[in-house]
């Protein structure tokens, strides 16, 4: 015998489409929904994000990237191992930056009740579409903050390598390792950016 799915396509709509969607999941009618990030509880949510710092933290971001490049591709060009420590120095200092913003941010939001998902309880935005959003809001984004601080970490390692003479232009492979990393992680926080803070 084949099972049926029958799924549910607004979850996030209004909150009595999310009231009515959990119900008839919890009554066995549903058995999956996909979720509407684009609908207006969404959006209203997303108004509530600090798109400030968002924007900054990007700006932060992309900046290291910037001095990471330099950085993997010093060896190949003849900077010295010194100065290669010191941009990832750079790089590892923006990294912290951006992670000290995002606390904030954090912090800014808990003062107004808007915490992840049964802990939601913000008055200025009730319901579940605004929950559902902050739940991947904290998820998604404190997923984001660990990988950072995982690349501050391996920056801090290759900056000393970088210091005891380890890279030259024949050697240089874990220093672009490194680098392709903390590319990843800045790629990922161009995709979360315009998710949580452009979406207005």
């Amino acid at each position: 015998m084949k099972n049926l799915i029958v799924n549910a396509d607004d979850l996030g709509w209004t909150d009595g489409v999310n009231r009515g969607i959990l119900d008839a999941f919890h009554g066995g009618i549903v058995t999956s929904a996909s979720l509407l990030a684009n609908g207006p509880a969404f959006a209203e949510a997303a108004r509530h994000t600090d798109l400030g710092l968002g924007t900054a933290n990007t700006f932060v971001l992309l900046t290291s990237s910037y001095l990471v490049v330099l950085a993997a591709t010093g060896p190949k060009r003849g900077t010295s191992n010194g100065s290669i420590a010191w941009l990832l120095g750079g790089a590892i200092g923006l990294g912290i930056v951006f992670l000290a913003l995002k606390l904030l941010e954090y912090l800014h939001h808990f003062r107004e009740g808007i915490f992840p998902a049964a802990s939601y309880g913000d008055a200025a935005l009730p319901g579940n579409g605004a929950r559902m959003f902050f739940t991947l809001y904290y998820f998604m984004t404190g997923l984001h903050a660990l990988h950072v601080c995982i690349g501050v970490g391996l920056l801090a390692w290759l900056a000393r390598r970088s210091h005891r003479g380890d890279f030259t232009s024949i050697y240089s492979t874990p220093l672009e390792l490194g680098g392709m990393y903390w590319h990843l992680v800045d790629i990922i926080w161009l995709f979360l950016w315009p998710m949580f803070y452009l979406m207005r």
